[in-house]
Parts: structure tokens; sequence; C-alpha cells
């Protein structure tokens, strides 16, 4: 193993810090996966990392040495860190002592596996990546065949999505597409497409959401486009009770998701 790099104004660490922006992610088809939990769900995927920065100091158990030995075994080179330079590449408020560089994975919708009657997550337009990396998460809560992530206003390789997906970024089936080619794609393989519109007269509860079904979630601030409330088989709502009038668009997702499950099981 080289020697610890100490000054945060190391260039490692520079180049390490500009991964955190979507242009440079973009450009080397890199990003980051930060935390125990996050690298061994990577890892136990298949994921292909380029290097591995740890910090001794920051450990939070006694299980860092396996998981370092194992992503080191399938080719990864070691760099320790001083506490100070980690602190500045780590995207947490509590550093875990564990950062990895991973190759991004293709994420074409003819990639995804083809099921009987698949439940499919469509989300559009998500803005913020704590949404995008909870939905991720629920979605392999409620056992997605796949998550189809349409006109995406934030990648998928956003360390904030890493973080609040806790690693299901890899265990759930990808891919990400224009809305247009979603729908082509649905249509072509017989699956129902529902969007969830706030007001919609069918209260979800009450729509059939067995068979082949994708579930259509819209952004945070403008819900799903015009050219899905024309295209969708079927439009569902949550009716309000109160005040407001929508959900968070993560918390939207979740119940919808789970309402089919229900129905499915």
């Amino acid at each position: 193993m080289s020697q610890p790099i100490i000054s945060p104004q190391n260039q490692r660490v520079k180049d390490l810090v500009r991964l955190r922006q979507r242009r440079e992610r973009d450009g080397s088809g890199l990003f980051l996966i930060e935390g125990y939990r996050e690298l061994t769900r990577a890892l136990e995927a298949g994921v292909v990392f380029t290097d591995l920065y740890v910090c001794p100091p920051l450990y939070l158990g006694s299980n860092e040495p396996g998981l370092i030995a194992a992503i080191t075994s399938a080719g990864a080179p070691m760099t320790e860190l001083g506490e100070a330079a980690f602190r500045k590449v780590s995207y947490r408020d509590r550093p875990e002592g564990l950062l990895g560089v991973a190759r991004q994975s293709p994420t074409t919708l003819d990639r995804l596996p083809q099921t009987v009657t698949p439940l499919i997550l469509v989300v559009e337009s998500i803005e913020k990546p704590g949404n995008l990396g909870t939905m991720l998460r629920t979605a392999d809560a409620a056992g997605v065949a796949a998550v189809v992530v349409c006109d995406p206003a934030t990648d998928l390789y956003n360390p904030n999505v890493v973080r609040a997906s806790l690693g299901t970024l890899f265990t759930v089936p990808l891919a990400i597409a224009t809305t247009s080619d979603t729908i082509e794609w649905l249509a072509g393989r017989g699956i129902r497409s529902v969007a969830t519109i706030p007001g919609a007269r069918l209260a979800i509860w009450d729509a059939d959401l067995t068979g082949a079904v994708a579930l259509v979630v819209g952004s945070e601030q403008y819900g799903l486009s015009p050219t899905w409330r024309q295209q969708a088989d079927l439009e569902v709502g949550l009716p309000m009770a109160g005040s407001a009038d929508s959900l968070n668009a993560a918390m939207a997702a979740g119940i919808a998701l789970f309402e089919a499950v229900r129905q499915r099981r």
C-alpha cells in the first residue's frame, strides 16, 4: 500500500471531490460509493471498482477489513487517507472511513429482465436525489421487476442517490430512457401503464394493479408530463382528506407500490 495521503489539497483528493459534479461523472463514467453497507451491496452486485480509499480512525465497527480485502481482491487498489483528507472527499456528516470509485453500468431498456407479470416503477424527471434514492429503496423492498428513470433531472449516480438508496441502487434492475421510448417499450411488452395523478377520479385502491403493470410517478413540482397523461392506460390518485393536495413524490410512489403488492399477494 502507498503512503497515506494527509493533505486535503492533494490532487487525488481534489479529483475525488470533483466526482460530486454530474459533468465530471458523465465525462469519466465513474462515480462515488461511500459507506460499508453501500459498498457491500455494490460488490455483491458485481459493480467494478477502480479505487478504494480508507481512513481507519473513522471505521465504525470491526467488519471493514473483510470488505476491504474483498474489494482489493477484485482488483481495486487501496489508498489510505488522513482524517482531514477523507472528510474533504466524504459527502456524509458522519463518514465511515470507506469510499470507493466505481464504473457506471449500462442502463438501457433492453437490458432489463423480462418476466410474465412484472410490477415496474417508472419515475419521470425526479429532481431531488434524496427522493430518487428513496424510491429505489422502496422499489427494492416491494420486489419490483425494474425501475425506469425517464428524462432524469438528477442522475442515478449522484452521491446522494447512492446514499438515500442505502445501496439498493445496485440491487434493483434499472434503466434510463426518454418518456416516449419508455411508453413504446411498455406497450410492446403488453405492460399497462398506471399514471398517478393528484385529483384523479379513480382511487388507487379501486384500480386493478395485478398482472403486468407499470406505476408511473411524476416530478415533485410539475407531476407527470402531458405525454404520460395522454398515453397512460389508466389514471389513479391518492384521495387527500386534509388541506394538502398531494404527497411527496417518494411517499406517493411507496404507497402506490405497496398497494400493488397487497393486491398481488
